[in-house]
């Protein structure tokens, strides 16, 4: 298959893996930005065929698993809440909050119904005029689209019984504050390359400059990842640090301008806590004044709202914040495969499909 099996053709993995092993004169450390990316690398072994000077960290690149935990006890509240049907991904069923998990609301009578986009969220609502359809709207600006495209629609339509509880986070204010972090180990970075469909890469040159640090747009097969990695360690090899595009087949440089407008439509910037960091300006989204009435936190019993919450609630024997920042990896953490288990997860990324230990739990058999 056209742009598949070509990305993972073996003798291709060795070439770009001799590539790089003759380019590389010193230690450099790079950053993966997505969850696809770590699942990748990981599922394939790419950090293990690597020359032992490179290193690879995993970075927070997973929307499921930086949602801070205020927003997880806010959808179980909902899911709870009689005349509420709760609509979500299905990655975040599992995930924890101080409430326990959607799963459990569930099976204690909570109304939980999975689905693949928002626009299924909205045909519900339409099906079921008694019902109040609320969409856990989670994801980077890859899936901000389909959110916004889901709040016009009703909007339009004069829906009233849809709202969304907005998770949305940006890429951007995330590596700043990963790059401004005094323990950060980044020296380069390989950017996200759905999230660049959607947004371009524009807006990460000026980071690039400001942090003197290489970022490389990447795909999501072996090649692409081999490529990006060898991208970034050249530029770090000559002390060059600029955006490149390495996943050009698919990402242009202002990426879908239709889907910015319609984004910039229903959407402004707001400050955002993530899950295991830190509260980030200008990381999140929220629904603009015109569809405020459309926001699922009108819903919940009054003062029960904790989505405003800056402090997450602490996470017993969970290390995720320091594996987001790519202080540890998963490994490290001494609870890994024996308290935290996908089935049994202390923290996210433990239970979402790109998670990093969810990774290194299915590929690498780090299990006691």
């Amino acid at each position: 298959m056209k742009f598949v099996d070509e990305y993972r053709d073996p003798d291709l993995i060795k070439y770009w893996v001799r590539e790089i092993d003759h380019l590389v004169t010193q230690p450099w450390t790079i950053m993966e930005i997505c969850g696809g990316q770590t699942h990748t690398i990981v599922k394939h072994g790419i950090d293990q065929l690597l020359p032992k000077a490179i290193t690879l960290i995993h970075g927070p690149g997973c929307p499921v698993c930086v949602t801070p935990v205020a927003l997880i006890d806010d959808a179980i509240t909902l899911a709870k809440t009689p005349g509420v049907m709760l609509c979500s991904f299905g990655d975040m069923l599992r995930v924890p909050g101080t409430k326990g998990d959607l799963l459990s609301a569930k099976a204690q009578g909570g109304v939980v119904r999975i689905v693949y986009s928002s626009l299924d969220a909205l045909k519900l609502a339409q099906a079921n005029p008694d019902q109040q359809i609320v969409f856990f709207a989670v994801g980077f600006e890859t899936t901000v689209p389909a959110t916004a495209m889901a709040v016009y629609q009703a909007h339009q339509l004069g829906i009233s019984n849809f709202s969304v509880l907005v998770a949305h986070v940006l890429v951007p204010p995330a590596m700043e504050a990963i790059l401004s972090a005094p323990n950060c180990l980044v020296q380069g970075f390989l950017a996200a390359g759905h999230v660049c469909t959607v947004m371009g890469y524009t807006a990460y040159e000026a980071i690039a400059t400001q942090y003197h640090t290489p970022i490389v747009v990447t795909g999501f097969e072996p090649v692409d990842i081999l490529q990006g990695i060898y991208r970034c360690i050249h530029q770090l090899e000559v002390g060059k640090a600029v955006v490149e595009n390495q996943y050009s087949r698919v990402v242009q440089s202002n990426g879908n301008s239709e889907a910015q407008r319609l984004m910039a439509d229903v959407f402004v910037t707001s400050d955002r806590q993530w899950r295991g960091l830190t509260s980030i300006p200008n990381s999140g989204l929220k629904l603009r004044p015109r569809y405020a009435y459309l926001d699922a936190q009108a819903l919940l019993p009054a003062n029960s709202s904790t989505s405003d919450c800056v402090a997450p609630a602490p996470e017993s024997d969970c290390i995720s914040g320091k594996i987001l920042q790519g202080v540890l990896k998963p490994p490290d953490c001494p609870a890994f495969g024996h308290q935290c288990t996908p089935e049994h997860p202390l923290g996210a990324p433990m239970v979402s499909s790109e998670g990093a230990c969810a990774a290194y739990y299915r590929y690498r058999q780090f299990r006691v």
